[in-house]
């Protein structure tokens, strides 16, 4: 029987691990605006370091501290800094709004993305030691799977705790302070460490502090308020400039600026071009209430809102110059547009898609954008089907890349049956409205509203749809900025991995590499991924919705290892029940057959997250128990896990779905290895 000490300091360190990872990647945009747009890149640098940190057997106190210190000092250095994006095939909003105009300016995010990468790297290894050190020693006392399973819930804390603070709109001080608490609280060595890590760990606290620019912290963004003059204000996300509420009323006191025209024009042309005067209209992406004020202005009797950011609708409610919220015509629903297109049984006259672009992923583990299920094929259908006989569509955007323009044209015509039109003015938030459906039809006989190059080759235009829904990319591929991400994630592996430690540089150069915990790693990594985004599009892609999938993999891994310590099933058995059950996920239409009820698709979504990861836990729990160092074997599943974000780019050549297929693949390969080795064994009488 183990001491309760060892327990206490696994589940602290795996705690502050987890607690840590979220907390810099929300931190980290705000700082590093250009991180937001991938947020993968800091999950795989967390674990790249976890597991260099348990090979390396690594025992940083003082060090870990200094490194903290370090990365804060870093991300606000580099936070003072404008990086731009012009040689990238994905087009990035980075609008530094923020920044002095006298700031220094770099045409290139890669030097920033992978400073990030080597920094967040560098601060999980000692974690990783932490972590390893205490898996070693439950191995040492013959219960490798309860230090397994103490470190899971440890991990499952740490992401129900975050989520907790963000619903509460707690600040960044706050996510790091409790990070570093169980950081600390694991920590080993002398005293003089432990004060050293104490003291470096206090001043990154104050460091956070002190720089935050940050008013509002929103379960997406970091928020900011300018105000202009008393017209309205400029909301800053992540430092970026996101929206301009602005009051657009006819009669409002500078109505007659030039600036202001134009844009209540722009506002109001899809009402008044409409084949007759709507009485019920949604608006999608509303944010802080432009759409809704100039609608309510043009005397539309019912107005639904839709916005996914409940902290952007209650600065909208509060401060918008029209209070448009406060209005008792409109209705406000707060979330996903995809996912209330496809819920509300009411009809509309008028559907708008505000200017939905978003600065932001998914999760943390997807290459999706917030906002690239709002633009497919499927999506448009589902807006066709909410129209009124004589309703329409308009789409607002700023297009700033044809093959943006192309993909919205293509996914409207192939939803719509008919070429849609496409009014191009600078109305300064936007530059285009495609409109289509009955209501506009009427308008087609006016040139100016027609794009001729796109309608003559219509039939060769890509439409995002809902496997491949990636808007901001003009083909289907991995983009050449994506494999040079990979690059950097590889050379700086195999830095580390060399400069560790002369053992670990040996067990690779003898290629005493655990292919088999390696496997595991690659494998549920891909799955967790290819959950987390199906559930996304299945129940909407809010906040809660990761969440709740993140904490169904941890409860379900968590389950199967606890029962793994009274009942083992044949590995392989467990691995077949793996296979059989992402190619079932893979193939099945999940969104068609989960039922309608919130509690039934709350326990639909449960059992479809938790049925190949309760398999996979058996499998993993049998094989982790017998290795002879936990401590090695933690490291190299969590490197696999490296492997698996980077072969989560694929999704940009193969599609979404395509993953359960490959995870698929990599655990059939387990299941082949665990195969010969017992057919070895069989051949020699030694147990495997």
């Amino acid at each position: 029987m183990l001491p309760r000490r060892p327990g206490l300091e696994l589940l602290a360190a795996s705690f502050g691990a987890l607690a840590l990872e979220m907390a810099l990647i929300r931190w980290l945009p705000g700082q590093v605006r250009v991180v937001s747009y991938f947020p993968n890149l800091v999950l795989i640098a967390a674990f790249l370091g976890l597991g260099l940190g348990a090979l390396g057997k690594v025992r940083w106190t003082f060090a870990g501290g200094a490194l903290a210190l370090a990365t804060v000092g870093s991300a606000v250095g580099l936070s003072r800094i404008a990086f731009t994006s012009s040689g990238i095939s994905e087009h990035l909003w980075l609008l530094y709004y923020d920044l002095p105009k006298n700031a220094p300016v770099i045409d290139n995010v890669l030097p920033p993305l992978a400073a990030v990468f080597v920094l967040v790297t560098a601060l999980f290894i000692p974690l990783g030691g932490e972590i390893g050190r205490r898996l070693e020693t439950f191995r040492h006392g013959g219960q490798a799977l309860a230090g397994y399973a103490i470190d899971l819930l440890g991990s499952l804390t740490g992401v129900l705790a975050f989520l907790g603070l963000s619903g509460l709109g707690a600040h960044p001080v706050v996510w790091f302070g409790m990070a570093f608490l169980g950081w600390f609280a694991a920590a080993g060595g002398p005293a003089w460490q432990r004060t050293g890590l104490a003291a470096c760990l206090g001043a990154a606290l104050v460091a956070i502090q002190v720089t935050d620019r940050a008013q509002i912290y929103s379960p997406y963004y970091a928020l900011r308020v300018e105000p202009i003059n008393d017209s309205g204000f400029v909301l800053l996300a992540n430092g970026s400039l996101h929206q301009q509420a602005i009051d657009l009323r006819s009669n409002a006191p500078d109505a007659d600026l030039p600036s202001l025209k134009v844009m209540r024009e722009g506002y109001r042309y899809h009402v008044t071009h409409l084949a007759t005067p709507p009485q019920r209209v949604l608006v999608l992406g509303a944010g802080s209430g432009n759409d809704v004020a100039s609608l309510l202005d043009a005397g539309v009797p019912e107005i639904h809102v839709v916005e996914i950011d409940p902290a952007i609708i209650d600065i909208g409610r509060r401060l918008h110059p029209s209070k448009p919220y406060a209005d008792p015509r409109v209705a406000i629903h707060n979330t996903d547009a995809r996912s209330f297109l496809e819920q509300t049984p009411l009809r509309f006259d008028l559907i708008v898609f505000g200017t939905l672009d978003s600065m932001t992923r998914l999760s943390a583990l997807s290459n999706v954008r917030l906002d690239n299920f709002v633009y497919t094929l499927e999506s448009m259908q589902a807006a066709r089907a909410r129209l009124t006989p004589t309703g329409g569509v308009a789409l607002m955007f700023m297009v700033v890349h044809p093959e943006i323009e192309e993909h919205l044209f293509s996914i409207l015509e192939r939803a719509f049956g008919t070429m849609p039109l496409a009014y191009k003015h600078d109305h300064i938030l936007f530059n285009t409205m495609f409109l289509a459906g009955p209501g506009f039809a009427h308008l087609a006989g006016d040139p100016t509203l027609h794009l001729p190059l796109l309608e003559r080759y219509a039939d060769r235009l890509t439409a995002p749809t809902d496997e491949w829904p990636y808007l901001y990319l003009d083909q289907r591929g991995i983009p050449a900025f994506y494999w040079q991400l990979a690059a950097i994630v590889l050379a700086v592996a195999v830095a580390f991995l060399a400069a560790l430690n002369a053992r670990t540089r040996e067990a690779i150069r003898a290629r005493k590499i655990d292919w088999e915990m390696l496997g595991f790693g690659m494998a549920f990594l891909l799955v967790e991924t290819s959950l987390v985004t199906e559930l996304n599009l299945l129940f909407g892609a809010v906040w809660r919705t990761s969440g709740m999938v993140f904490a169904s993999i941890l409860l379900a891994l968590f389950a199967s290892t606890l029962i793994s310590r009274w009942w083992r099933p044949n590995p392989r058995w467990a691995l077949l029940g793996v296979i059989l059950s992402l190619i079932a996920i893979g193939l099945l239409p999940l969104r068609g057959i989960a039922p309608t009820g919130e509690i039934t698709r709350v326990v639909f979504a449960v059992a479809v997250c938790g049925l190949p990861v309760f398999c996979a836990g058996f499998a993993f729990a049998d094989r982790f128990s017998s290795r002879p160092d936990a401590e090695t074997a933690f490291g190299w599943n969590i490197i696999g896990a490296v492997l698996g974000g980077l072969l989560e780019f694929s999704t940009m050549l193969l599609g979404l779905r395509a993953m359960f297929m490959l995870g698929a693949m990599i655990y059939l390969g387990l299941y082949l290895y665990l195969g010969r080795q017992h057919a070895a064994a069989l051949r020699t009488g030694v147990p495997k």
